[in-house]
């Protein structure tokens, strides 16, 4: 028997958690799983089904250090596997979000589609196009 693993949940540094919070909750549908108890929430937990995003604000000094504003070759954050993209992709189209990249078929034989939220950090929602063996 082998050790099972669990969801991931990446760990993102925002300028501004109730911002980020806004745009996970009211344009992704995700729920806000957990705030701080500071008035002002620096760290909270949002989560739609099995995935979930922890977000954290800092300091002024540290700030948001998105992938793709590093290296122009790691387009993404965040993997959010999804069984089915072109319903989720119509469902955000519905709920007037902007795609990165709209929804297609990658070069790494992947479907899905790019979303980017209010500090760049990039959040890919698809799955592979065939399962290798």
């Amino acid at each position: 028997m082998t050790g099972k693993i669990g969801p991931c949940s990446p760990f993102f540094i925002v300028a501004d958690v109730p911002k980020a919070l806004d745009h996970y909750v009211a344009n992704l549908g995700f729920e806000c799983r957990f705030t701080s108890p500071n008035p002002d929430p620096f760290f909270a937990i949002v989560g739609r089904d099995a995935a979930q995003i922890m977000l954290k604000a800092i300091t002024d000094n540290v700030p948001p250090l998105p992938n793709p504003q590093r290296h122009e070759w790691a387009p993404w954050d965040a993997f959010i596997h999804t069984p089915n993209p072109d319903a989720l992709a119509l469902e955000f189209e519905d709920r007037h979000v902007l795609f990165r990249r709209p929804l297609g078929d990658t070069d790494d034989q992947l479907r899905g589609f790019e979303v980017e939220d209010p500090d760049g950090y990039v959040c890919f929602f698809g799955r592979p196009t065939t399962t290798s063996a």
